[in-house]
């Protein structure tokens, strides 16, 4: 395939611009979201961004690139051509996600927040921490992301279950379940961390005969925020059945001011920041792929099979 005429969009366009490498021969647009238009969108042979502008049309161009690892943006509940080549950012996202899953959960076990507030109020309160080690940890979703973070995981002594669409074997996961006994699997475990992508058989997975299956564990979502239902999520920690939840992705971004996962003390809310795509990483990950596709390269690690939404 060779790409001649290229549009980047998104957050990072003007950062993206100032280091792009300009003897790569490509005539390229970079453009804010709203500046987008049709005329940009018949120029183009490929398309850069997180998103679909509401110029956009998967049909006027013969490549789309997303600047991040998820792609339900442009494929989920949406028509996809399937003449277009769609590829994803990977990057290190395994690692910063399982570095974040790791902060909290350590977090927890060393009583942050009990310590904190016996600061605040000047209270000797000697909790002592509970180890990580030995614990029993179900990661929903065996990509990249799932495995690296349970490469991690597991080198600290943690036992590691996964669920995937199949139940296929995986590096560094113990046992790894089908998705229809995802019950089976969430039974039991101390944590339960979604790294799933938004599908039709992900959306609202995590719901009240999910969380039911549950004995307090503590709930981590890094993955997509559709996934998980969050009125049976707040009916779970109301139950016991979850103790803590770590929320890093919405349905909504940004969380409305009035969602009551804000004022709860068993919910930790981040602004989706478990694994942000670097300057360098969306660069380097869009320019590899254009040099293999123009090299005529078909086995590509970061392609999507848009059909599946991975």
């Amino acid at each position: 395939m060779q790409i001649e005429n290229i549009i980047i969009t998104g957050r990072m366009y003007r950062e993206l611009e100032a280091a792009w490498p300009w003897d790569t021969g490509k005539q390229v647009r970079f453009l804010a979201e709203s500046e987008v238009s049709e005329a940009d969108m018949a120029w183009a042979d490929a398309y850069v961004g997180f998103k679909p502008v509401p110029a956009f049309h998967p049909e006027a161009v013969r490549w789309v690139h997303a600047l991040g690892a998820g792609v339900d943006a442009f494929v989920y509940r949406k028509p996809w051509n399937p003449g277009v080549l769609l590829t994803r950012t990977t990057g290190t996202f395994g690692r910063k996600i399982g570095e974040y899953c790791l902060g909290h959960m350590l977090a927890d076990l060393q009583h942050h927040e009990t310590f904190a507030r016996g600061r605040s109020d000047r209270s000797w309160n000697p909790v002592p921490p509970l180890p990580l080690s030995g614990s029993r940890v179900t990661v929903v979703g065996t990509g990249s992301v799932g495995q690296e973070l349970a490469r991690m995981l597991q080198a600290l002594g943690v036992q590691v279950s996964g669920v995937s669409m199949r139940g296929e074997k995986k590096p560094h996961m113990d046992h790894v379940f089908p998705i229809s006994q995802i019950g089976d699997a969430v039974t039991g475990a101390d944590w339960v961390i979604n790294t799933l992508p938004l599908t039709a058989q992900t959306e609202k997975l995590f719901g009240s005969a999910l969380f039911a299956r549950m004995n307090g564990a503590g709930f981590i979502n890094v993955g997509r925020g559709p996934s998980v239902d969050h009125a049976a999520l707040l009916e779970a920690l109301d139950q016991g059945r979850i103790r803590l939840a770590v929320l890093d992705v919405f349905e909504e971004e940004p969380l409305p001011a009035a969602s009551p996962l804000w004022k709860r003390k068993d919910v930790r809310v981040t602004p989706h920041v478990a694994a942000v795509t670097s300057v360098e990483e969306a660069l380097s990950g869009f320019l590899d792929t254009m040099r293999k596709l123009e090299a005529g390269e078909r086995e590509l690690a970061n392609r999507v099979d848009p059909v599946r939404g991975y």
